[in-house]
């Protein structure tokens, strides 16, 4: 199943594919149909020579809600093969560079993926946010082993265990984000940037994201055990209660 082409609208430009969240209603919350389409544009980028590097944007009032939890609840994530276990192996083992420009809102999910980015480019109005906890769930997309290695383990327990969101300028003190823009220039920057990268001998750039992501296999190990913890959780009371109330706010 792959998502409605205006839900996830693609691009090819100068060597850059664009993958843009395009479902600002909801707040570009991401449905099963949604990975899914995200996967297999990853997995293609990969072996295609027309594609030298992945860029993805939403708007520049909103990067990403989350899960759309209604969607969630209906298509479940329990078993490995789910599109959104396939979107995050996805994400960790893309061997081409992959920048993001996220503005607004970016929650869960939203904020776990670029960790696997390899530039970022936030605009000024960026939200950045983890609840998993709020939830009853726990961290997914290895960032139980990636933000403690970024930005330190007392960091890390703030934003994942308190669940406290932060702004555009903390994320570029931690240096989860390489620079941050009015929200209205950072798609022309991010562009421009990834077109720079896509203009560069293509061996030497593979190499040297090779080198720089040295620790693809603990990140597709932490992703597993994640996933499994994740699974048991969303069937448990503590999660079945959040979401509710989740839905009875919404």
């Amino acid at each position: 199943m792959s998502a409605d082409a205006a839900e996830v609208l693609t691009h090819l430009e100068d060597g850059v594919l664009t993958l843009t969240l395009n479902r600002a209603a909801r707040k570009n919350a991401l449905t099963e149909a949604m990975y899914r389409t995200l996967a297999d544009q990853l997995q293609a980028a990969d072996k295609r020579d027309d594609v030298r590097v992945v860029l993805l944007q939403g708007q520049p009032q909103v990067f990403s809600a989350g899960n759309d939890v209604n969607d969630f609840l209906q298509r479940p994530p329990n078993h490995p093969q789910a599109p959104v276990f396939d979107f995050l192996r996805a994400l960790a083992t893309l061997a081409k560079p992959l920048l993001a420009s996220p503005c607004g809102p970016a929650v869960g999910i939203g904020t776990t993926m670029l960790l696997h980015c390899d530039l970022v480019f936030a605009g000024d109005n960026a939200l950045f946010s983890m609840p998993f906890v709020n939830l009853g769930l726990c961290p997914e997309a290895a960032s139980s082993l990636l933000l403690p290695r970024l930005m330190g383990h007392q960091r890390a327990s703030e934003v994942l265990l308190l669940g406290e969101p932060f702004g555009a300028e903390a994320a570029l003190e931690v240096g989860l984000v390489n620079r941050v823009l009015p929200p209205t220039e950072v798609g022309a920057y991010a562009q421009t940037q990834a077109k720079r990268l896509a203009g560069k001998p293509v061996a030497s750039v593979l190499a040297t994201k090779r080198l720089l992501k040295g620790q693809t296999e603990a990140v597709l190990q932490r992703m597993d055990e994640e996933a499994a913890l994740f699974g048991r959780m969303l069937t448990e009371p503590a999660a079945r209660e959040a979401f509710a109330a989740f839905l009875g706010k919404a």
